[in-house]
């Protein structure tokens, strides 16, 4: 497979950089996006160049629906976008009894809303090539819960449902759709938040997952050797479901 133009949302996060990272070694043309963090974005897109590899930024709110589309349709202008990663989402938890409406929609417009808003203007580019992958990062939440997060389960469930409804109306058209939904990965964000104990507890492997393991997963996703591979959801959560 020749090397594509790769959309990864959420690039400057540690799982959407290695991702980002892993693409482009695959020969692929990755789009780099972020909203707020442009510092670590631009690091990226830098450190993917230097390293031989194909990268630019691209940055707008994906919640919002004319700024996305107005991106889009600039990067477009050099040609179909074939593989989209959407990996942008947010936490902003709290058990839902104390739960505000603004933490609720947040989460819900991060996740689903910006699905549709990136997903819908790239998709007629990728029928009309006859080749497309499209690939959202889920979460195990979505598949057994948890506490404090209804939220975010709520959000990623809807992926994992639009994932698979989506892989119907495209899968004669060349396109694939699925979805990775990794468990507990060591990022900063997970920093401090689970100690050896936890871990043993609630991962059967007793050990976090790195970036770069979620990454091999969405790399093989969208290569050749997945097309017929689609309306999936891939848990990478080291037995946790």
């Amino acid at each position: 497979m020749s090397g594509k133009r790769a959309l990864v949302t959420g690039g400057s996060g540690a799982i959407g950089g290695a991702i980002c990272r892993r693409l482009a070694r695959e020969g692929h043309h990755v789009y780099v996006h972020c909203h707020q963090g442009v510092a670590v974005a631009e690091e990226l897109v830098r450190g993917i160049v230097a390293a031989g590899g194909r990268a630019e930024l691209i940055r707008f709110d994906l919640t919002d629906t004319a700024a996305t589309r107005a991106a889009l349709e600039h990067a477009l202008e050099a040609g179909p976008i074939q593989i989209l990663v959407n990996n942008a989402g947010v936490h902003d938890d709290a058990v839902l009894p104390g739960m505000s409406a603004t933490q609720w929609h947040r989460v819900i417009d991060v996740s689903v809303n910006g699905f549709f808003n990136v997903t819908q203007p790239l998709l007629l580019p990728m029928i009309r090539a006859r080749w497309g992958r499209i690939v959202s990062l889920s979460s195990v939440a979505a598949l057994i819960g948890n506490k404090g997060q209804v939220n975010y389960a709520a959000a990623k469930g809807a992926l994992n449902s639009a994932t698979r409804a989506l892989a119907l109306e495209v899968a004669t058209r060349g396109v694939t759709v699925n979805a990775v939904a990794p468990g507990i990965i060591a990022t900063p964000m997970t920093d401090g938040l689970f100690d050896a104990a936890a871990v043993e507890r609630l991962v059967p492997m007793n050990r976090l997952g790195s970036p770069e393991e979620v990454a091999g997963v969405v790399a093989f996703l969208v290569s050749a050797d997945a097309a017929y591979l689609t309306g999936q959801v891939l848990s990478v959560s080291g037995g946790m479901a």
